[in-house]
């Protein structure tokens, strides 16, 4: 079974609300808390990232149960400037808005896998999953 929900992210208050939501689906597919605040601070960073950098996108956050799996799948997608170097936004420290840079890089460090697809002037879509042990 695979149930998807959304949060458009335009303002600030739409980045707590899909941090919200991924929180409360973490929870209903039994993530332990350690896990429901990794996959939601995840979240927040990538609802971040949308609205600093794009603008406006889309959060999607799809809940996956089947007889030998349960994970939690989250789709950032934004119809924004791009990423012109994605190997340098997983970089450790490489910031563009003055920031720690520990964003994508986190992301990826919280979550089980990531897929980064970006094309200049197009927008990017990442990919994160996590998956229930």
């Amino acid at each position: 079974m695979t149930i998807k929900s959304s949060v458009e992210i335009i303002t600030e208050w739409d980045i707590v609300a899909a941090r919200q939501l991924g929180r409360d689906e973490a929870k209903a597919l039994g993530f332990d808390t350690v896990d429901q605040a990794r996959i939601t601070t995840a979240i927040s960073e990538l609802a971040r990232n949308i609205y600093l950098y794009a603008r406006i996108g889309v959060i999607e956050i799809e809940k996956v149960e089947t007889d030998t799996e349960k994970k939690i799948i989250v789709v950032a997608t934004d119809q924004g400037p791009g990423i012109e170097d994605v190997r340098k936004v997983m970089e450790d420290g490489y910031s563009t808005s003055g920031g720690l840079g520990a964003g994508l890089p986190g992301v990826n460090r919280l979550m089980d896998n990531m897929v980064i697809q970006s094309f200049m002037g197009k927008g990017t879509t990442i990919r994160a999953e996590k998956w229930l042990r």
